[in-house]
């Protein structure tokens, strides 16, 4: 089973208006997710944000956006650079490769009539 993980790509500090407690004390995070599977580890390129409020722990979501806080979102999303889209082998399947080409090896070797002397 693949696990998914979202990494973080940036996290601005806002100082605009929290909607719940009037606070300026807002922390913007862009995540962009990874999936890590026994075989493969891929980049999607699937990016995600939040917007939370570090007085009262509260998530801001776009509904209860403000003017400012809207225009702030918008200018870090387009500074936001996400990874490429990847997928990259992992150790265990290197693993298995090796051992699949040493298992066709033998089998060539004795379909071949190949003997051992020692």
């Amino acid at each position: 089973m693949a696990k998914e993980k979202l990494i973080v790509i940036k996290e601005a500090d806002l100082t605009n208006n929290c909607p719940e407690c009037f606070n300026q004390d807002l922390k913007l995070s862009f995540y962009q997710k990874h999936t890590y599977g026994r075989f493969f580890h891929k980049t999607t390129n699937e990016v995600s944000n939040q917007i939370v409020c570090r007085k009262c722990s509260s998530m801001i979501y776009p509904v209860a956006w403000t003017d400012d806080i809207e225009r702030m979102f918008n200018y870090y999303q387009k500074t936001v650079v996400p990874e490429k889209k990847s997928s990259k082998p992992t150790f265990l399947f290197y693993i298995l490769i090796i051992i699949v080409l040493i298992i066709i090896a033998i089998g060539v070797y004795f379909s071949l009539g190949g003997t051992i002397q020692i």
